[in-house]
């Protein structure tokens, strides 16, 4: 390990004369001025002042102009390697590997924005003749580039490799996605560094052929490749472009196939990603398709199957989960599903205050719609009575009491009123779910 500090020998061997050993001590013309550590990289500025590279382009990119040495204020930004001082700090660590000082390797050469673009150009010839190893090739280069440092990422991102990388996905998805699905695969592999994505690539993602191939993996594929293709879908749905959720709920058994996925909990990035995805479904800003969307998931038991979640995950997910549930109770059917399940309640109640306050927000919404907007008739009153005996009353007023935004104050409010009158003939009891009977 290259140490960027001095430090004391940790054996406990002494001269004759019993005096401690020397303290090992960087030569400061080794440090890094900014970091003040042992430089692994050494590169001098048109100031003259030789920096770690990893350190300098930090202080750049953290908005400084100024040379940190010289106060100087920077024009060119050129960082010229100094290999002279860097082949004297190696043989400085190889003289001083007794102390435990490992030899910095030699830096590899680092990209520059012609190198992305010449690549970037033949990935976009490549995949116009759908020569699948060529851009293969290609797309595994840039990942080995990516793999060398943050700054390459930067680099490659920077210079359009999302936008391109998109666009192949588009021309192969939509030449064949079994005869393509190495290429395919890759594509996804390379774009998950690289999000968020720019418009050109978006557009690349939410054509037809993109979304059915994604929607292919998580049929198909293994569970890597299904998490590379839950991990696209969420992140093209979380630009808000609802012709993307329009055009994505068009293709056949999507649905079905999302809640497939949330029943199954194969593993924690595809649960969470494809709660994500389905929030972005029912929540769309075309009313008419987000309404579609409420009905299809409810009509697929899709209720039921957040309360499972509900009743035994970490944090993240639940949050989600609650998200949608408070979704589909704005709709009648989504009510009318949620309070056929003897759970709905005890468990809405049981994550006030018990998770995050994002989920107590969900939690208090949800139980309000169901009582504001539930079933009256000889059924009026039936979800207050049923939301005390669980000790709703209780928990509304602590969420007053602990403080909470202006929306679940209001909603918190009116359920306590509501449910006042019948206060006095109830015992307020806080479920456990002893005796309820699971519909599911």
């Amino acid at each position: 390990m290259v140490l960027g500090w001095s430090r004391r020998r940790k054996n406990n061997n002494h001269k004759a004369n019993g005096k401690p050993s020397m303290e090992l001590v960087i030569p400061n013309h080794f440090r890094c001025p900014i970091s003040l550590d042992l430089m692994k990289d050494p590169v001098t500025l048109s100031t003259g002042i030789t920096y770690d590279r990893e350190s300098v382009e930090r202080w750049f990119d953290d908005g400084n102009f100024k040379c940190p040495v010289t106060n100087q204020i920077v024009k060119n930004f050129d960082m010229i390697p100094n290999h002279s001082l860097r082949m004297m700090i190696q043989d400085w660590c190889v003289e001083n590997r007794q102390h435990g000082v490992e030899r910095i390797p030699t830096p590899r050469i680092p990209i520059s924005p012609t190198d992305v673009s010449d690549l970037l150009m033949q990935l976009k010839e490549s995949s116009l003749r759908l020569e699948q190893f060529t851009c293969l090739e290609l797309i595994q280069k840039m990942e080995r580039w990516g793999a060398e440092s943050e700054r390459n990422k930067r680099i490659i991102v920077d210079n359009g490799a999302p936008a391109a990388l998109a666009s192949s996905f588009d021309s192969f998805a939509g030449d064949s996605v079994e005869r393509n699905v190495g290429v395919l695969d890759e594509i996804l592999s390379a774009l998950k560094w690289m999000f968020p994505l720019q418009l050109e690539a978006q557009k690349s993602l939410g054509s037809i052929a993109s979304l059915s191939c994604m929607v292919w993996f998580l049929k198909h594929q293994d569970l890597p490749g299904k998490e590379k293709s839950i991990v696209a879908l969420k992140e093209l749905l979380s630009f808000g472009d609802s012709n993307n959720v329009e055009a994505l709920s068009k293709i056949e058994g999507v649905n079905e196939l999302l809640v497939e996925l949330v029943n199954k909990r194969i593993s924690p990035t595809i649960t969470k990603n494809s709660l994500r995805v389905i929030w972005y479904m029912v929540s769309s800003s075309k009313s008419e398709c987000g309404e579609k969307m409420k009905i299809s998931f409810v009509e697929l038991g899709f209720v039921n199957t957040l309360l499972g979640v509900l009743i035994d995950s970490e944090k993240s997910i639940c949050e989600k989960a609650l998200a949608i549930f408070d979704c589909l109770c704005s709709s009648e059917k989504g009510r009318e599903s949620s309070l056929g399940n003897d759970l709905t309640i005890p468990v809405l109640v049981k994550k006030v205050l018990r998770i995050s306050s994002l989920s107590t927000d969900y939690s208090v919404s949800a139980i309000w719609k169901m009582c504001k907007f539930g079933e009256r008739g000889d059924e009026e009153g039936k979800v207050l009575v049923e939301a005390l005996q669980v000790g709703a009353f209780q928990k509304l007023l602590l969420v007053l009491q602990v403080g909470c935004g202006d929306s679940t104050k209001e909603k918190a409010t009116e359920l306590l009123k509501l449910m006042n009158p019948y206060r006095a003939e109830l015992e307020c009891i806080d479920s456990d779910f002893k005796n309820l009977k699971r519909s599911f």
